[in-house]
């Protein structure tokens, strides 16, 4: 039974991958053959706007075109301003100068996405303020870290809740899903480096820091509003959620880990004095491990959502210069993409496998654990 429900649930995710390529391409195609194409008098297709529009954070979310018209959500503005709080609609941006009241929404460099301060010069004319307003604008990576954690707290909440319809009976459903995967993040990544006196104390971090990555991957890659942020794929979040275990390393380490830093074991005494090498290249190290856990994440997640667009792409390229060529091409599009969907599920569990295993074990070091013999 739990082989039949395994290949039901897959089946499941592959036809929403493949009908969201397919409507992300009918969207797409529609579009650009109502605009009447290039020939048409109008802007030709650019894929690289396409994709930097969907990696790039925002403060509106573009959910299709119908009709030659944009849908999308515009988001609030929070700004604080010279002691003053200041709150609207993006929408309010969207005129030929893009600028509502004193601010402005800069279209190009500098502070090039980012929302400025204009002052008024003597001779009247407009120009960006030395002082920048604070920024607390709910923007699409902001709205998507809503709805993921959201997302997550309703899934845990309805598989508690059939753990405890079900008792000590086999789970069922999501639970019979989710179950192996969290007793392997417990035993084969927090157990493993940290063994089970620590690990029964950091496991909830680090299945929670698991859990959230792996979910926020695999939900940045559905085409569906609400889904489709890249919020792991956005350098900000992968920052915090490094600093978070940098944090955590430096808040619960321990003597034998700073005297192993600044007095390593089994080298030479000519690498410590009078010349601190070794204890320097120990002190980047701490520096370094938070950066390559940010920006593994940043990069892989990245990748593969342009590689997905890019594919996409292709369709709208070809139907520029001809829309019966842009038809032929979608189903090799799709076929394409759906391979490059399936390995982004890859990709979703290992990311968020490594972080997790990079972290408890700069984690198992900071207190001085060297496993289980």
């Amino acid at each position: 039974m739990g082989c039949r429900k395994m290949k039901k649930l897959y089946l499941k995710v592959l036809a929403v991958l493949v009908l969201g390529l397919v409507s992300a391409c009918l969207f797409s195609l529609r579009a650009e053959t109502e605009q009447g194409g290039p020939t048409a008098g109008k802007e030709s297709f650019n894929a690289g706007e396409l994709i930097l529009d969907h990696v790039t954070d925002k403060h509106s979310w573009h959910i299709c075109d119908w009709k030659g018209r944009k849908i999308e959500l515009h988001l609030p503005v929070i700004l604080l301003y010279q002691g003053k709080l200041h709150v609207f609609s993006s929408e309010r941006f969207e005129n030929e100068r893009h600028t509502y009241k004193e601010f402005q929404l800069r279209t190009e460099n500098p502070f090039k996405g980012r929302i400025v301060a204009l002052e008024t010069t003597p001779d009247g004319t407009r120009v960006v303020a030395a002082q920048r307003p604070l920024d607390f604008s709910i923007t699409k990576t902001v709205f998507g870290l809503f709805i993921s954690c959201l997302f997550i707290l309703l899934l845990f909440a309805f598989i508690v809740r059939g753990y405890k319809r079900n008792g000590e009976n086999t789970p069922k459903g999501v639970a019979a899903l989710f179950e192996p995967v969290y007793l392997f993040v417990r035993d084969q990544v927090v157990y493993a480096n940290l063994g089970k006196k620590h690990g029964k104390r950091f496991l909830p971090y680090f299945a929670t820091l698991f859990f959230f990555i792996f979910l926020g991957n695999l939900l940045g890659i559905v085409p569906f509003f609400p889904f489709g942020a890249n919020v792991t794929g956005n350098i900000s979040v992968t920052l915090i959620l490094a600093m978070l275990t940098f944090v955590l390393m430096m808040g619960f380490s321990t003597k034998k880990f700073w005297a192993h830093t600044f007095n390593t074991p089994g080298v030479p005494l000519w690498m410590k004095v009078p010349v601190p090498l070794m204890p320097l290249i120990e002190l980047m190290e701490l520096i370094t491990k938070p950066f390559v856990l940010m920006v593994r994440l940043f990069a892989n997640m990245t990748a593969g959502h342009i590689v997905i667009l890019g594919f996409v792409s292709l369709v709208l390229i070809f139907g520029a210069s001809n829309v019966a060529l842009g038809w032929a091409v979608s189903p090799f599009t799709i076929l394409f993409g759906l391979f490059a969907d399936a390995l982004e599920l890859l990709v979703s569990f290992i990311q968020a496998y490594i972080f997790t295993m990079l972290s408890s074990s700069y984690l198992a070091g900071a207190l001085g654990y060297e496993g289980e013999h």
